[in-house]
């Protein structure tokens, strides 16, 4: 039986080729685009979820609250690991590890005497000890967790950078070779473990024991202060059973309140919390690793866009099968008189959709690698489509297939089924349906496609916007024509820096040069604890620091409102503060906080000037307050404003080759690497820029698909009208005026869409820039466009149908049969 409906709809679906090719595009559309997102979403919900007992795997993380504000942090105080491991209980494992985050050259020895093999810039490195290995649950190739890491100086590598450093050799016999680091630090292999194959967040690739962070060379200065919290120093924690997450946090605080010593009139709080495993991968306010996070709002509205543009291929089926009715009505007639029931009927429209279904499937699989690879930027590099090694995939394509089979095949094969005989034989099948509740709910899909379509275009335009508007939006400093990079953190030799500051300024390319920690804007902040006393009251605030000597002000164009500019010192003499710290202080006024008095790291330190507020971050956050000063020996960070740009646009070019010639001069066995400010601007809003490719991706997708959807319509309405089109033709009307007459409608649809969509796009508009502290408007214009936009393509799709219906002979169209 069912090899005889399979025959059935291949025949079918072969004689109407072009119905048949419009129904697998428009639903492979859908698939693919769903097959997408389940690819991205099931990665970043699958992250961590390996590790055993995951659930009861916390990290520790820091918040700090000052004057009101709360600050997080997602590292401890140094001490705080091992003082939990002696004196709280109820926890099975407690693994403090340290993150080094700055790119390390590796020296990797070679025998007979030759010059050792470099690697530069290797990262993701880790000081790490046995209880690391055992909680994540590594798999050892040579050497034991035990082991491994229990004396200074031992490293542990990946199976990955084994076979990097140590490309002939096996696991077990690098174990003992020895790698230096930075060409300071000698340590000795003790260990491979293979990589982890599974999505995680622990991607280190490079484990030094943790005792070597106790030796003179290494040991941080925070080593044994309960003051100072760092995000390089980490904690995780694993709960015995029956244990709660408030009663370890309880546990912490009382521990870091017996050994932290706190100030008289300290008007600042500290709360532990334990953050979930799970919540890691999530949590940008703490932030990862290594691996970019993702952000759970986006990942459910890209689920709900998946399920529209589904939705959209679903209606969009329906709409073109009950238009394409007409021409099988008497086959159903015929059919029933011959005996087939209602219920042989339906199974056989069904295998038809499933036919198309699978044969979208197919095609959609084709075509995501392709949609991956075009989305490169967003996708993450270790994403994989591989139907063999993940049956996951397989499984959804299959409950997909089931699913729209069902959605799109049901409804029309309940309609096509429900023919009588007799009317159909008698080309009676369509008599004073107009208006009936099947036209009408296809009107309503229709225009269900069309409020989903211009939500999308809408959207898409609002996005575009806010991204424009944070890129070229003031925000309080000069960021064209400005490169920047940094020295070698590990040179002791101070005075190198200032020889090729010398040396770049002496270059006729480049207009200005100022040393400094970092430019106005940027990912790496450095913040302090505050006081003001004005003889009433102490105002204690976390501050932002800025460092850099006095051209650093000019050359990025900030604003001095009051006061003088700093002077290069290798001690911090004075501040420059902004705008919001004056208020904050209870000046609003700049001129009156001049030659007041901040209590810093034990000192007090005089206010020189008052600068106008600029961003220190992107425009998804706020200001802060700030302080700028001079501090030699914090400054290595060398920005460069170039001269504009000659008539053959060779300048900066000419520039950045001579700034690299001075470098290699005073570093020249390290790299030359820079950045340009405004790009570095540009990338705060990468993620908003992704969203605004897949959106217009969807867009485009929405309205191909609603334009299929209104096509099927139209030619539904076309061939009930076939005859009243022929009457009036003899009649006397024009091209125009049936074309009119046809077209009036469907535009009202449009219409109704758009009034429909509106508000909806409002409402999701406003809610997502409410993700921003500075926001551009959602003006008029956005709607007028988008709703025009929709308009227009709508007339576009129906001319291609009316217009031909409208020339058609009329002698052809009045026949009977």
């Amino acid at each position: 039986m069912f090899k005889n409906y399979l025959t059935i709809a291949v025949r079918t679906l072969w004689k109407n080729k072009l119905f048949t090719a419009i129904n697998i595009l428009g639903l492979a559309i859908g698939i693919s685009a769903s097959l997408v997102i389940y690819l991205l979403v099931n990665y970043h919900f699958t992250f961590d979820k390996f590790e055993k007992d995951n659930n009861r795997i916390y990290r520790v993380v820091s918040n700090f609250t000052f004057s009101g504000n709360t600050y997080r942090n997602s590292g401890v105080t140094s001490p705080m690991g091992p003082a939990l491991k002696k004196e709280l209980t109820g926890l099975d494992a407690v693994v403090p590890f340290r993150t080094w985050d700055d790119e390390i050259k590796v020296s990797v020895p070679v025998e007979n005497g030759k010059d050792p093999v470099v690697f530069k810039k290797q990262k993701n490195f880790v000081f790490a000890d046995e209880g690391f290995f055992n909680l994540i649950g590594y798999e050892w190739m040579a050497g034991s967790a035990k082991t491994a890491t229990a004396a200074p100086y031992q490293t542990v590598l990946t199976e990955s950078t084994a076979k990097l450093y140590f490309p002939k050799l096996k696991a077990a016999e690098i174990i003992g070779k020895e790698i230096y680091f930075n060409d300071t630090v000698r340590t000795t292999v003790t260990g491979i473990i293979k990589d982890i194959q599974a999505n995680t967040d622990f991607s280190f690739k490079t484990f030094i024991s943790r005792t070597t962070l106790e030796s003179t060379s290494l040991k941080p200065q925070d080593w044994e202060e309960w003051d100072n919290t760092t995000s390089a120093s980490q904690l995780l924690v694993k709960l015995s059973p029956g244990t709660s997450p408030a009663t370890i946090e309880k546990g912490i605080l009382n521990i870091y309140q017996k050994y932290h010593k706190a100030q008289e009139e300290d008007h600042s709080t500290t709360v532990y919390n334990l953050q979930p495993l799970s919540n890691i991968h999530f949590n940008e306010e703490y932030g990862g690793y290594n691996k970019p996070l993702a952000n759970k709002p986006t990942l459910y509205s890209l689920l709900a866009v998946a399920a529209f543009l589904l939705l959209l291929g679903c209606i969009n089926f329906i709409n073109l099968t009950t238009a394409h009715a007409a021409q099988r009505a008497k086959e159903i007639g015929i059919r029933k008189t011959m005996g087939s029931s209602r219920r042989q009927l339906i199974f056989q429209f069904l295998s038809e959709t499933l036919l198309l279904t699978l044969s979208a499937t197919i095609l959609s699989i084709l075509l995501t690698p392709l949609i991956l690879k075009a989305f490169t930027g967003f996708i993450p590099d270790d994403l994989k489509f591989n139907l063999t090694e993940q049956p996951g995939i397989i499984l959804f394509l299959l409950a997909l297939v089931a699913v729209v089979t069902l959605l799109s095949g049901f409804y029309p094969a309940i309609v096509l089924s429900g023919y009588k005989p007799v009317l159909v034989l008698k080309n009676a099948a369509y008599t004073n349906t107009g208006k009936t509740r099947t036209a009408w709910l296809r009107k309503s899909l229709t225009v269900s496609q069309f409020v989903i379509a211009q939500v999308f275009v809408m959207g898409a335009i609002l996005v575009s916007k806010q991204i424009s508007y944070s890129i070229n939006k003031d925000q309080g400093f000069k960021k064209e024509a400005i490169l920047y990079f940094n020295t070698n953190f590990y040179d002791t030799t101070q005075s190198h820096k200032y020889v090729l500051l010398n040396k770049i300024k002496a270059i006729p390319e480049v207009a200005m040069v100022s040393l400094c920690n970092n430019p106005p804007s940027s990912n790496s902040t450095w913040s302090s604890t505050m006081k003001y006393k004005d003889g009433k009251k102490e105002i204690e605030t976390d501050v932002q620091q800025k460092y850099g000597d006095s051209n650093y002000i000019k050359l990025y164009g900030l604003k001095l409102l009051a006061g003088t500019n700093i002077q290069q010192s290798d001690t911090v003499t004075s501040f420059i503060i902004n705008e919001t710290y004056a208020h904050i202080l209870g000046f609003h006024d700049p001129q009156k906080a001049i030659g007041k008095n901040i209590e810093w790291s034990n000192k007090q330190v005089p206010v020189c000037g008052v600068v106008s507020d600029f961003n220190q971050r992107s425009l998804h956050e706020p200001i802060r307050p700030l302080v700028i000063g001079s501090w030699g020996s914090t400054q290595r960070n060398i920005s460069i404003a170039l001269q504009p740009q000659n008539e053959y646009g060779t300048t900066w070019k000419t520039a950045i080759a001579k700034i690299e010639k001075a470098w290699k001069e005073v570093y020249p066995d390290q790299d030359f690497t820079y950045n340009f400010f405004d790009a570095d601007i540009a990338k705060y809003y990468e993620a908003e820029q992704h969203i605004a490719s897949l959106l217009l991706w969807a867009t485009g997708l929405a309205v191909f698909i609603s334009c299929l959807g209104l096509l099927g319509l139209v030619i539904y309405t076309t061939v009930q009208r076939t005859k009243e089109i022929g009457v009036r033709k003899v009649l006397g009307a024009s091209i125009l005026q049936i074309v009119t007459m046809i077209s009036r409608d469907f535009i009202l649809l449009v219409l109704l869409a758009f009034v429909i969509a509106a508000p909806l796009a409002w409402i999701g508009m406003y809610q997502w820039l409410q993700n921003f502290e500075f926001r551009t408007d959602i003006s008029w214009w956005i709607f007028i466009i988008g709703g025009s936009a929709m308009v227009f393509v709508a007339l576009l799709t129906l001319s291609f149908q009316t217009i031909r219906a409208a020339m058609m002979n009329p002698v052809k169209s009045l026949r009977t049969e």
